[in-house]
């Protein structure tokens, strides 16, 4: 199974799925490569953190599965095609676009939008997580947009009040979809 978890910046989708990750040990990250910097406090392996150069050589060698240029910082994002291990389902977390072109690749990949409990709370996380005003400003609106956009495209969507709940309730969305093959 490959389950898509995707939603604006700011909604809490990496805080969700760690937690998730935790509660259902069938389930393997794949990590995302991108431009961008590294944020004060992130982990080294939140991501692969790559040069521009390095980054589009990688695609033009046809390495990844999807990948974005995110309109609201201009870096690019991708996901890298990998094999999980024997007996492990895959997780992406990954940007509304990526999650449209794994949607196209795989129709049966199960894509889950995370949303946050208000546009109030998006604010305060992203200022929580370092983005200067401009760039909360530029990623509510664009989050908007992704929101409207992924509500048409997902096969669920979570509201991220409150972790544990929010990860409990994926998990049974995977539970779910298991039970289905």
């Amino acid at each position: 199974m490959i389950l898509v978890v995707a939603g604006p910046g700011g909604v809490g989708k990496g805080t969700v799925v760690s937690r998730l990750l935790e509660l259902d040990p069938q389930l393997w990250l794949s990590r995302s490569w991108t431009t961008r910097p590294r944020r004060p406090g992130e982990p080294p392996d939140a991501y692969v953190f790559v040069d521009r150069e390095s980054f589009l050589h990688h695609r033009d060698a046809d390495g990844f599965l999807e990948w974005t240029e995110f309109p609201g910082n201009g870096h690019l994002y991708g996901t890298p095609r990998v094999e999980p291990p024997e007996g492990r389902d895959v997780v992406l977390e990954i940007e509304l676009d990526g999650a449209r072109q794994v949607r196209a690749a795989y129709p049966d990949a199960v894509v889950v939008l995370v949303v946050a409990p208000s546009t109030e709370e998006q604010e305060s996380r992203l200022r929580a997580r370092g983005d200067d005003e401009a760039s909360v400003a530029r990623r509510v609106a664009v989050g908007r947009e992704e929101e409207a956009a992924g509500r048409g495209l997902a096969d669920h969507v979570v509201v991220n009040d409150d972790v544990e709940r929010a990860a409990r309730e994926l998990a049974g969305i995977v539970t779910e979809h298991r039970a289905r093959r």
